[in-house]
């Protein structure tokens, strides 16, 4: 055996000692060899030649972009827009406290140059971007600050950092609160959670029609987008793993009589990244001219595949972050030829005020990975025939309107690099079977899946749990049904992932989900679908052994009886986020009357507004009252509030200053309720500087 202190081997210390008898070894083992971290090298010869040549670009501002990819991208965020009186609200925070009251008069010049602007082209003024380096955290309290509040709302669902052009193609997509949404290759999920924030904005109701469906072929970046979806809290969203190419067509019935077609898609296909430059510098080294020509073919299935699982009428979005068209329009040229007239391209450059673009390209070149140039097939030498396929070239003339796709270029609007083409379906693409509801075709339709072999399911990671639905006879419901009073409760949405033994969370899906769940887990791997809404709570005081889940409340709200409802004045609401729990006593006589008589255990906890109404879990103790929520989501709405929460904040600049030697107030301890163990502390400050995609 080895020796497995040093790490090593006897043959490896053996072989430098031979070394040092012959003098060969002249290393000092105690010298410091250590070298500072050399600059990022932003070259690439080959890159330069590439783009040039493809004219992506007006040639007088060629040096113009070059130098603005060698620059760092700057940050950028959105503000959530599911709940709109909500996002409301946290404009008027993010406009007033922290850029303009905040940042006032304590910045230095360059930091002046730098201030936060809102996207113009972002609706509602809910995006933002800023320059903001580490030093500047570490230098100014004010966006030392700025840096902490949007750590806080993000870890919430309320902010999302986001690339700037990352979420140009939500938009384009234009979803509506009763589409059914797919999201073909979803990870890491900002785009999803924008799809997810689109589905609730502007519906009337807590649990929208419509659906969004989050897939990856890659199984460990599926729990990327379990954490995205977590934080917005939807029971309308459903992630599954399969490869996008053959993505199944999914029954909505268990006799297979309903298939599911989407009304928007989203193909935002693996490319090779080019546009990234500014965030992912190490791309300038790896860059080659044949990264593209490998991505090509992959590319166009899953857009094709996407063209196949769209309603007729429905509306598509591909998009790549490359600069590259043989990704690109080539990719859109090859399908639109295939599609033969079932499919157009709508021109976007219009669709958001403010954004500049530059339309797509309609000639272009392909080469090898050498750099070799070829203006045809014809000319490729067929050692390169399996690498370069005839329907990368350009047509001689643009017969499908490829200037209507949109290309966003870095220097334009100091952003990232993307490609972006939107489509419609406005008939069935030729090799799909018209579909008549007919038993004989139904049948073909699912033996053939549209004439296509499916692949071999081949899953990995984890070993899913399954999804066991609830029903009238389960023996957990009726306590749960009476102690809340749910009245025509769609039991049948209720979900839990263990077959056997106790229920630990139960979780609530829209009807549209449920169905794709349960006529569906043999044909793909689901990974996640449902919002925490009832968690055990084995309480020898509480008449029903499960709790509300905060996350879950909003869409079983309208369903829950007054018997179970307290409702708090602002006052008493406030009182209660900022202390982790308190006495009855404290609250206002009105509210102590109606608490007299109030059971113990779980409740809501009601706050209306005429601009804002708060509904919170609560727990109801013996003569004690809390909010049942983390610090996080406690600063959250007290800041919604108008209430200053700074004493609350991690603040070293104050810890520095602090001569008299008293302790800085910076968390709010959540204690525990009857019979559950409860220990969530607020940011702590080894956490602030994480990043969060």
């Amino acid at each position: 055996m080895g020796n497995k202190r040093n790490c090593g081997s006897n043959a490896s210390f053996a072989k430098r000692r031979r070394k040092l008898k012959e003098g060969l070894n002249t290393k000092n083992h105690n010298e410091d060899t250590r070298k500072p971290y050399e600059t990022t090298i932003r070259e690439n010869e080959k890159f330069v030649q590439y783009y040039k040549m493809q004219n992506i670009c007006p040639e007088d501002e060629w040096n113009t972009f070059l130098e603005t990819l060698k620059t760092d991208l700057p940050t950028s965020f959105r503000i959530t827009a599911s709940c709109d009186a909500e996002a409301k609200i946290m404009l008027k925070l993010v406009e007033g406290v922290f850029f303009t009251d905040l940042l006032k008069g304590e910045l230095s010049d360059e930091q002046q140059n730098s201030k936060p602007f809102c996207l113009p082209w972002y609706p509602q003024r809910l995006g933002w971007q800023l320059k903001i380096t580490r030093k500047d955290i570490r230098g100014s309290e004010a966006y030392y600050r700025l840096h902490n509040f949007l750590i806080s709302e993000t870890g919430n669902g309320n902010i999302s950092r986001q690339e700037t052009v990352s979420m140009i193609p939500p938009l384009l997509l234009d979803v509506k609160p009763s589409d059914k949404v797919l999201d073909m290759c979803a990870a890491p999920g900002s785009k999803t959670a924008q799809l997810i924030e689109a589905l609730y904005s502007g519906s009337n109701s807590s649990v929208p029609d419509g659906l969004v469906m989050a897939n990856d072929v890659h199984n460990s970046r599926c729990y990327m987008l379990v954490h995205q979806a977590k934080r917005l809290n939807s029971a309308n969203v459903l992630i599954t793993n399969h490869d996008a190419t053959v993505l199944p067509v999914m029954n909505l019935d268990e006799n297979g009589h309903s298939i599911l077609k989407f009304d928007k898609i989203l193909c935002d296909a693996p490319c090779s990244g080019d546009g990234t430059l500014r965030k992912n510098a190490d791309i300038w080294t790896k860059w080659s001219p044949g990264n593209a020509n490998n991505l090509h073919g992959i590319q166009f299935r899953i857009l094709k595949r996407g063209l196949e699982l769209l309603n007729v009428g429905g509306r598509l979005v591909y998009s790549t972050c490359s600069f590259n068209p043989v990704e690109n329009e080539a990719v859109v040229q090859r399908i639109m030829t295939e599609a033969q007239g079932s499919v157009v391209i709508i021109n976007a450059s219009d669709k958001l005020p403010g954004l500049k673009t530059v339309s797509g390209l309609s000639q272009w070149i392909v080469v090898s990975k050498d750099l070799d140039v070829y203006k045809t097939f014809e000319e490729v030498p067929e050692k390169w025939n399996t690498q370069i396929r005839p329907q990368m070239f350009p047509l001689k003339e643009d017969l499908y309107n490829l200037d209507r796709c949109i290309r966003i270029l870095p220097h334009h609007q100091d952003t990232g690099g993307f490609f972006v083409a939107v489509m419609e379906k406005i008939k069935p693409l030729p090799w799909e079977i018209s579909i008549n509801q007919t038993d004989e075709l139904i049948d073909e339709i699912k033996v053939n899946n549209y004439r296509r072999k499916p692949k071999k399911n081949k899953y990995q990671g984890y070993r899913e749990d399954p999804f066991i639905f609830l029903n009238v006879d389960d023996p957990v419901w009726p306590e749960i049904r009476d102690f809340y009073e749910l009245k025509d409760f769609p039991i049948q949405c209720l979900l839990t992932r263990c077959s056997v033994g106790k229920k630990k969370n139960i979780y609530f899906t829209s009807t549209s989900v449920k169905d794709i769940v349960k006529n569906n887990q043999d044909r793909v791997k689901i990974i996640n679908t449902g919002v925490k809404t009832f968690v055990r709570c084995d309480n020898k005081s509480m008449e029903c052994n499960f709790r509300l889940a905060q996350e879950g409340l909003a869409g079983i709200s309208s369903y829950i009886g007054k018997k179970r409802r307290l409702q708090l004045t602002l006052t008493d609401l406030i009182t209660v986020l900022k202390n982790p729990t308190i006495q009855v006593t404290s609250l206002d006589q009105a509210t102590k009357d109606i608490l007299e008589n109030f059971g113990i255990g779980s409740c809501v906890l009601n706050m209306v507004d005429k601009d804002f109404s708060v509904e919170l879990v609560g727990w109801k103790g013996f003569s004690t009252l809390k909010a049942y929520i983390n610090g996080e989501c406690r600063l959250h709405y007290l800041r919604l509030l108008g209430v200053d929460v700074s004493e609350f904040d991690v603040n070293k600049f104050k810890k520095e200053n602090n001569e008299d030697g008293s302790e800085d107030k910076s968390e709010i301890d959540i204690d525990g309720a009857p019979g559950v163990q409860v220990n969530e502390e607020l940011i702590q400050s080894e956490n602030l500087n994480k990043e969060k995609q």
